[in-house]
Formats: structure tokens, sequence, C-alpha cells
């Protein structure tokens, strides 16, 4: 069956050795271990594998990366399991500093919007730059004990997870992948209007759902294990927020917005 429009390079090119090598893919459907996702016969005539569930592999080989990102967005396994097992995303690290700084910067800009300051202007500017670096330090150490909290209750329940050793590294791909949400954040502060604090809330709630879905997807567990470590992870995270708000920070709203009470 010949392809239509390719979501990047292709992968998983059937070889006249196929059936000696390692699994390396997922099916999308049953989430099966695959040698191949499609055979490359001659002249370009592709045929897509199809797998024991009588289902394509990977039926987004042939989708447009725009149907892939619409199809994650709407959080379907499929499409997680596409991103995650069968294609080479590796841009998780820029993606995860790009999201702090969109929240370092929410963070400084509600900060900077509730402070009145009579101070030269040369010292203001210093304030400032500071005072965004601090945010970008809160947000990495909010991030950090969220993921410590999911990991910790996975591990805790490991033997409940999966039936081998899961791959965490894998894991905290997906969690940082999914966090693409975040981005969201910029266009909530430009855009500004009376609905900008729920659209916050919102943005928080389809991050974690996100997150929910990645775990769910990577470890191939249940619906309850990931609802409970993605709680785990607001636990820890709720923690951290108690400890700033005990060396006297000041939380300014619901999605985690820190406030100073010094200048």
């Amino acid at each position: 069956m010949g392809t239509g429009g390719r979501s990047g390079p292709r992968p998983g090119k059937g070889v006249a050795g196929a059936a000696s090598a390692p699994c390396q893919y997922r099916c999308i459907e049953c989430n099966r271990e695959a040698r191949e996702l499609y055979r490359d016969y001659s002249h370009g005539v592709l045929k897509i594998t199809i797998c024991s569930c009588q289902k394509p592999v990977d039926k987004y080989i042939e989708c447009d990366p725009v149907i892939i990102l619409i199809n994650a967005i709407l959080c379907k396994a499929q499409a997680y399991r596409h991103i995650l097992f069968n294609t080479k995303i590796n841009i998780h690290g820029k993606l995860c500093m790009f999201c702090l700084l969109c929240e370092a910067y929410l963070r400084w800009w509600q900060l900077q919007d509730s402070n009145q300051n009579t101070a030269p202007d040369d010292l203001i500017r210093y304030a400032k730059e500071w005072d965004f670096y601090r945010m970008f330090a809160i947000a990495s150490l909010e991030q950090t004990a969220f993921f410590i909290g999911i990991f910790t209750f996975l591990w805790v329940e490991r033997p409940m997870t999966a039936k081998k050793k899961p791959n965490f590294f894998l894991l905290l791909k997906a969690l940082l992948l999914s966090s693409y949400g975040k981005l969201l954040l910029i266009p909530a502060v430009i855009w500004e209007h009376d609905y900008t604090p729920l659209c916050l809330k919102l943005i928080k709630v389809f991050v974690l759902t996100s997150n929910f879905q990645a775990i769910r997807v990577t470890l191939n567990i249940n619906r309850k294990l990931s609802l409970l470590a993605v709680l785990s992870g607001l636990l820890l995270e709720s923690t951290m927020v108690y400890f700033f708000q005990r060396m006297e920070w000041d939380v300014g709203s619901d999605c985690a917005i820190y406030k100073s009470q010094d200048v």
C-alpha cells in the first residue's frame, strides 16, 4: 500500500533480516512490540505492517504532523504511543527548558504587576532581573518535586505497574513532552482579559491530563495507578509550595504564582 504525507523520516523500514532484529517499535492499538512499521519493497512501494491484533502497527506514519498533534492534544493513547515508541523525537530537554521559561515569565509578570516601587531605575532593573531568576528557580523546583513524587509512587508500586522493569528514562521523556501545554501560558498573558485566571487553571488541568496519559501509555498501566501517580506528584509539589510559604513567600493564585513580600 502506498503512503501519503509522513510525520518525519521513514521509521521502521523492513529488511530481509527483520525476523532476527530486536523489537523496537510498538503497535499503537494493542501496545504489542513490533519489529517494523512498514516494508519497502521496491520503487517506493510501501506496505504498512499488520499487527497480530489485525490492525496496522502504526497508522500515523501516513498522517501529516498536524493530524498527529491534534490527536495528541485530544490525549489519544494511539498518538502518544506513536510519538513515544515509533519516532525519534529528542526535543524533550529543549521543550522542558522553554516551558520553565514560560512559567517563570508568567510568575515574574504577576510579581511586577503587583509591586509598586519608588527606588531608582537602575536598582529596579537589577531587582527585576533577579526576580525572574528566582521565579525560574521556583518553577524548576516545583517541577522536580512533581516528578519525584510520581517516580517515588511508581517505584513503591513497581510490582503492580509492569510485568517487566519499567523504563523510567522513557517515562521522564514522556512527562517532559506531555508538559507542552505550559507553552499556552504566554498567550494567556499576552491576551489578558477577565477570564485569564480561569484560563490558567484550565491549562494546569490540561497539563496534568497529558501527564496522566503519558504515564498510562509509557508503563502500560491502568487508569487508577496513573491517577494515583499524578496525585502523588501534586502532593509533593504542594509540600514544596508550603515550604516556600514557611519561608515567607506568598502564593498569588491557584496556579502557584508567587509574589514576594519584599522588594
